[in-house]
């Protein structure tokens, strides 16, 4: 995994420069990096760490994970490049200490992606895009999700309220946003293991507050916050005549966005009774890299752009 990294960002940064784009945006509006969902918008980002922390009834697990997108393809739209495709990878690192047995660590799958956003409304902030997810079994038997390579389709939205009527009784709710996810990840050999999941994120962005409908005199860094909260639901589907249970999290939280980097941190709380055994307290970070404002060198694409 650190290799592709590396190759990555190598290629990224040697190719040639086009023209710049800023992460997250549609329309007036920029959207975070979730948590747990996917980012529906397809950016030049290296999620550098995202650690979390979670004690269950059988013990803990420490996890680091680490990731990276680039921006293959852009469209034309509005006489603005708009990114459009988009590829990753990521993989995470994890330490498990359950109340029995000995203590195991390792890393876990491999995920590569691509993704397409083909519909995108700038002047109702408004974007629908479609991935690819591939799991491979790289990872340490011990601790790796599943030994079997998976692959499926999620569908990923976002949509912000800045056209709303520029109302008195509206104002203070153009501020919110929304992403979402719903994904289907079945494995290709082996046992059945197929893996349900979506969430959905509701946030209300500070900084489009302050400058898109009334400056009400926020301070740095309260300006440049985020505060939201994910849904998020996950069902693993064992053979065709029966499942699990779902796990359904809440997951609020407060993020920090830059031009060059967010900051976030979150809990976890369970919706319901068979998510409390997995998750009695849960912490979760996010240090994400805009490499791209960065290294100017990294604004290229395979098409679509100069």
């Amino acid at each position: 995994m650190r290799r592709l990294c590396l190759v990555v960002m190598f290629t990224a940064f040697v190719l040639p420069c086009a023209r710049a784009w800023a992460h997250g945006v549609v329309g007036d509006y920029i959207f975070l990096e979730p948590l747990i969902a996917e980012d529906p918008t397809p950016a030049n980002e290296l999620d550098i760490v995202q650690p979390s922390w979670v004690r269950g009834a059988d013990g803990r697990t420490f996890t680091l994970a680490t990731s990276i997108e680039k921006v293959i393809g852009n469209g034309n739209q509005s006489d603005a490049w708009v990114p459009r495709w988009s590829v990753g990878a990521g993989s995470s690192w994890l330490y498990q200490s359950p109340k029995e047995g000995a203590n195991q660590s390792g890393f876990d799958d491999l995920n590569l992606f691509l993704k397409y956003a083909f519909l995108v409304l700038p002047e109702h902030e408004f974007l629908l895009g479609a991935m690819v997810n591939l799991q491979l079994p790289t990872g340490d038997p011990a601790v790796q999700t599943q030994n079997h390579t998976s692959l499926g389709p999620e569908l990923v939205w976002e949509k912000a309220l800045g056209d709303l009527p520029d109302w008195a009784a509206l104002e203070y709710l153009r501020p919110l946003g929304f992403q979402g996810d719903c994904g289907y990840l079945p494995a290709l050999s082996g046992s059945t293991s197929h893996l349900l999941f979506a969430d959905q994120v509701v946030e209300y962005s500070l900084p489009y507050l302050s400058n898109s409908v009334r400056d009400i005199g926020l301070p740095e860094p309260l300006r440049d916050m985020f505060l939201f909260t994910e849904f998020n639901y996950s069902q693993l589907v064992a053979g065709p005549a029966r499942q699990t249970f779902p796990n359904l999290l809440a997951t609020p939280g407060i993020a920090y966005v830059s031009y060059y980097f967010e900051l976030s941190l979150g809990t976890q709380f369970a919706l319901n009774r068979a998510s409390v055994p997995g998750t009695h307290a849960a912490f979760i970070g996010l240090l994400d890299i805009f490499y791209d404002a960065i290294f100017p060198q990294a604004n290229w694409a395979l098409f679509g752009g100069k």
